[in-house]
């Protein structure tokens, strides 16, 4: 049997997580001299309520090897053999590599195993590397085996398109992703930076001046690179306002003949500190490059 594995930051909903037994190694969040585990010790609501009111910025780290190796000993004894662990981008995070380093550890101590691990470096973000979860779990149902699985992965995890767009700019300046100038200009003008993954980094690609104009992007960006014969689920992230996910499914509905499933789920609040309030996404399989 494969067993799926992930680090916190894939934001699937509580209910996929469930459905489909996928084992999370959750992030550590320190806010205020307290530490918690993303999703475990504090819920998302929770998160982006105290967000406003933090005098400092809270930090996050990556889960420890040992929680990685707690899911494959626990999924052992219930009959599992193969394990899928796909992890958020290594150019954002260290979490792969706690990943690698449970993996060579479990090794090293049983190295008799039949036991299969395979690490998955995402390059993604948030339910970037959700959506390929997720697609995962789809492919094991249509009988996928292990190494097919590890090879669509490995073929198309560059293709998932990611947008992501905020309404409050404080926390991309903080964690340096804009100049303090370029944001009070944005500000001023209701400028909204819209970014997405670049060489497994966030990159901004475009900006729109308000929400709406924003959401159109999206759209358009979306009748224009979606892959058909690979999409066949669409994940729209929010962090604190729901309404705007909301929005977003309908538009696309209204405006595009997309006929598979949107998903939409909240940010968790590792991903939720870098993002802050408002943040709105959309992940999809595009073309290829040509």
């Amino acid at each position: 049997m494969i067993k799926l594995m992930a680090d916190s930051t894939c934001d699937l909903s509580q209910e996929i997580v469930e459905k489909y037994n996928i084992g999370i190694a959750p992030l550590r969040i320190f806010i205020e001299g307290k530490t918690y585990r993303d999703k475990i010790d504090i819920t998302a609501d929770e998160f982006f309520k105290l967000l406003p009111n933090l005098q400092e910025l809270p930090t996050t780290s990556m889960p420890n090897p040992e929680d990685y190796l707690t899911i494959i000993y626990q999924a052992m004894e219930e009959g599992y053999t193969e394990f899928l662990c796909i992890c958020m981008s290594s150019g954002t995070s260290g979490s792969y590599q706690s990943a690698v380093l449970a993996r060579d550890y479990f090794y090293e101590h049983n190295p008799d195993t039949e036991i299969k691990i395979y690490v998955l470096d995402s390059l993604s973000m948030s339910h970037g590397s959700g959506w390929l979860l997720l697609k995962s779990a789809k492919l094991i149902e249509q009988g996928y085996s292990f190494e097919e699985l590890i090879t669509f992965n490995e073929q198309h995890k560059t293709r998932v398109k990611h947008f992501l767009c905020v309404d409050d700019l404080n926390n991309l300046i903080k964690s340096g992703r804009l100049t303090n100038a370029g944001a009070f200009l944005g500000k001023l003008l209701k400028i909204k930076p819209i970014m997405s993954m670049k060489n497994g980094k966030g990159a901004i690609v475009a900006k729109e001046r308000g929400t709406n104009k924003a959401l159109k992007f999206y759209v358009e960006e979306f009748k224009r690179r979606n892959q058909e014969d690979l999409t066949d689920f669409i994940i729209i992230g929010y962090s604190s306002d729901l309404s705007l996910a909301e929005t977003l499914k309908m538009k696309i509905l209204a405006e595009t003949d997309f006929s598979g499933d949107i998903y939409i789920m909240q940010m968790g609040t590792a991903v939720g500190t870098h993002v802050g309030l408002g943040g709105v996404s959309m992940f999809f399989m595009e073309k290829e490059k040509t």
